[in-house]
């Protein structure tokens, strides 16, 4: 690993942090080291990173602003990449939006607002990065990144450079085709139309506000926990099944959502993991419901 380290120092790939502890990138504050952590700063910087690990065959992980993702308390083998400032940009081009993987999903759909482009309003209560939301078409409010998706660039694990439109995402709920395929999104374009500016923001306010009511914000979490099932809520089911404000460790089922896990202060991976394998069983043994999890759950067990 040592001399993989070196490499990628003289490839001048960007930042690169061995053994960096990632519960500082992650909105649970949870996660172990990585064996090396790369800040790639650009396109090319990315590109030459993968092209240098799928040639050393050094196994690595792709990391946006980390508010999916549940790292293990082991952290993870190998390299991760996070996408650095010179991929953290947003521009409009007539209805549409084009942004680096780095830029806020949230800050996105601000300036589409301000710009009178409808259709990202969804996005402004996901705090996640742009790249984040491709890979995972995340979605609320009955909207989803694959109603305005347009294009994204995409560094695939070979190396190579691709552009990928909607009909090659095999975008479905929660889920696109890097899950099978994998790939660091460099950027991507969302088709937006034209809007009125006050609606927009007036709808994005409401949004806003049914968040800071309903949702455990100013604590450590991940949003939603769980998938919703068809036709069902999984917070809905969690709450009748008694669980709301049920703990493991230093991590607890908010009493605010019921879908949403919070880390109280020391809450480790495997209280959450304990926790999040109670609500299943609950969940499962009182409404015959399987919950699948919507979190992302990486690293060594």
């Amino acid at each position: 690993m040592q001399q993989l380290i070196e490499q990628l120092k003289k490839a001048g790939v960007g930042t690169v942090l061995p053994g960096e502890l990632l519960a500082d990138y992650t909105t649970w504050k949870i996660g172990g080291p990585a064996d090396v952590l790369i800040v790639p700063s650009g396109k090319q910087e990315l590109l030459s990173a993968v092209r240098l690990l799928q040639a050393s065959g050094v196994p690595w992980t792709n990391l946006g602003r980390g508010s999916n993702m549940l790292v293990s308390d082991k952290g993870i083998r190998g390299v991760v990449i996070k996408p650095g400032e010179g991929l953290d940009y947003a521009r409009f081009e007539g209805n549409r939006a084009i942004a680096g993987a780095a830029f806020s999903f949230i800050k996105l759909s601000v300036l589409a607002g301000k710009e009178g482009l409808t259709g990202l309003e969804f996005a402004g209560g996901i705090p996640g990065s742009v790249g984040g939301a491709v890979y995972m078409n995340a979605g609320a409010h009955g909207a989803d990144v694959s109603r305005i998706f347009h294009s994204a660039d995409i560094v695939l694990e070979t190396g190579e450079l691709v552009r990928f439109g909607r009909d090659d995402m095999a975008f479905s709920y929660r889920h696109s085709v890097l899950h099978e395929t994998p790939g660091v999104v460099v950027e991507a374009t969302f088709e937006l139309a034209p809007g009125d500016r006050k609606e927009i923001a007036a709808a994005m306010a409401s949004y806003k506000d049914r968040r800071l009511r309903t949702q455990p914000l100013q604590m450590a979490c991940a949003g939603s926990v769980f998938r919703n099932p068809t036709g069902d809520y999984a917070a809905r089911l969690i709450q009748e099944a008694g669980l709301k404000g049920y703990r493991v460790g230093g991590a607890e089922i908010s009493e605010q959502h019921a879908n949403f896990i919070v880390n109280t202060g020391q809450a480790t991976a495997n209280d959450v993991l304990t926790l999040m394998d109670h609500m299943q069983c609950t969940v499962k043994a009182t409404f015959g419901v399987d919950l699948v999890p919507e979190v992302l759950v990486v690293g060594e067990r």
